[in-house]
């Protein structure tokens, strides 16, 4: 019978915060908080740079563990109405946020400009505080998110991020002024002429996180950072990867 337990426990899935490649105090989302949506877009092509980001081996949301429970009780909140959390971006490892800024210096390569950046000079991107050679998702407990109905699904639409809901980019979610990581004033959180809806959307999603400790940044409403995080001096680059099934 002891040679039977020990066995079991040889073979048993591991903790998600003990999976070979996740250091200690980081999990898979999807194991804290099953029920909140994961279209993790640098995982595929369907982001500002047109292909899979470095680093991105799977379409996973990764954080610490603090950070992802943080989540779960955001998302606890907003379930009874109807309403599900979407998350885009997670944990960022460095590698790939080097790999970003190796595309911004690529001038010639300008295919997503229409869609995510129409209106701004791509050498300006990082000038302007839309992106850095240091990001605070390469700490782990950063997250780029929105607010969705349940059920709800992404459209066919495809314009430029800035366009009207309907003819924008559609990311299935709430209406929020602009598609996400639109590279554009009007994503700035307190971004004038939005519309009203989408102004009550942004408050709604700011209210959310902050009542779950979360701190917005104010050029893009989708972004927010655990005020608490674990590793405020710290950042790390080991690849996403895959969630290993229990």
């Amino acid at each position: 019978m002891r040679t039977l337990v020990l066995l079991a426990a040889l073979i048993a899935p591991l903790p998600a915060a003990a999976q070979p490649g996740l250091p200690e105090g980081f999990v898979h989302l999807a194991d804290v908080a099953p029920t909140v949506r994961q279209d993790i877009r640098y995982a595929g092509a369907r982001n500002f740079l047109g292909r899979p980001v470095a680093f991105y081996g799977a379409g996973e949301c990764i954080l610490t563990r603090r950070a992802a429970e943080a989540l779960a009780r955001a998302q606890a909140e907003i379930a009874p109405r109807g309403l599900t959390l979407v998350v885009w971006d997670c944990y960022r490892p460095s590698g790939a946020v080097a790999d970003m800024m190796a595309w911004t210096r690529d001038a010639a390569d300008q295919r997503m400009k229409a869609v995510f950046y129409p209106a701004v000079d791509k050498a300006r991107l990082s000038l302007d505080g839309y992106l850095s050679s240091r990001s605070t998702h390469s700490r782990g407990s950063t997250v780029d998110l929105g607010i969705a109905r349940a059920g709800a699904v992404a459209g066919a639409a495809a314009g430029a991020c800035t366009e009207p809901a309907g003819r924008r980019l559609d990311d299935g979610v709430l209406d929020f002024g602009t598609s996400y990581d639109c590279f554009d004033p009007r994503a700035h959180v307190r971004a004038p002429g939005i519309g009203r809806e989408a102004a009550a959307n942004r408050a709604m999603l700011a209210s959310l996180m902050q009542r779950h400790g979360f701190r917005a940044y104010a050029k893009e409403w989708w972004h927010f950072q655990l005020a608490q995080e674990p590793f405020p001096g710290r950042s790390f680059d080991f690849p996403v990867m895959q969630r290993r099934q229990r």
